[in-house]
């Protein structure tokens, strides 16, 4: 089932990129939660609390338990929360936003939760590769029955064998989104790479004729050809 988790927050009053960018110059992270039936309220995280989340725990499958701060005449509350999305910048490694989602129990919602391939196939010991095609698979269900993953066992597949999606063991209660025939990972032959053979150029030597002419193959070169050869050699050697 669903991992659970605990983090804090604290109800803020100020909106607006003005504020937001004044919260991350001081450690923090704007945030928002909303759900069916209920008030959106903007949020205030603490980075280094989040950033630990995040490296704990996979947030697809975690029911965070949001401890909300009150401020002023707002009372300080606990509510199970899904995340939802998280806004990061563009080239630096920093949370820009998140976004909970605020569920109640029995609720059902849709969540994406990651495939994990255990196991060294057959067919890659026999010189195959295996293919990861679905890193995660879209479901339907009751936030108490989210599975925390899928593990396949790979072990035992050759090269030219598959998984899909309606091999899955899926608990009762649980709608799978995806087309069942969708390949979820698969072994493959390796790939030969033919190299072309360089084709040898048989070279052959030029015979020349008067003023530089190419003759053709068995034509002799003239007598004024030759004599202007050996005049040549000769000036040579001098």
């Amino acid at each position: 089932m669903a991992e659970n988790a605990t983090l804090k927050a604290a109800l803020r009053e100020e909106t607006g990129k003005g504020a937001a960018r004044r919260m991350r110059r001081e450690g923090k992270i704007p945030a928002v939660v909303y759900g069916r039936g209920e008030e959106t309220r903007p949020l205030t995280l603490d980075a280094h609390d989040f950033e630990m989340l995040v490296k704990e725990h996979s947030l697809d499958t975690t029911l965070v338990e949001l401890e909300i701060e009150g401020g002023g005449k707002k009372k300080s509350d606990t509510v199970r929360t899904l995340v939802v999305e998280v806004q990061s910048h563009p080239y630096k490694p920093e949370v820009l936003h998140v976004d909970f989602q605020q569920i109640h129990a029995g609720e059902r919602v849709t969540v994406e939760v990651p495939v994990r391939l255990v196991g060294t196939p057959e067919g890659v010991r026999e010189g195959g590769v295996l293919q990861h095609v679905m890193h995660v698979i879209e479901l339907v269900c009751a936030v108490e029955s989210i599975p925390e993953s899928f593990e396949i066992d790979v072990s035992g597949l050759t090269i030219g064998d598959s998984i899909h999606v309606a091999e899955l063991e899926v608990p009762e209660g649980i709608d799978v989104l995806p087309d069942p025939k969708r390949t979820i990972c698969t072994v493959a032959a390796p790939t030969i790479l033919e190299l072309p053979e360089e084709e040898e150029e048989e070279l052959e030597p030029e015979l020349i004729g008067e003023e530089g002419e190419e003759l053709e193959e068995g034509e002799e070169p003239s007598a004024e050809a030759e004599e202007g050869a050996e005049a040549e050699a000769e000036d040579e050697e001098e």
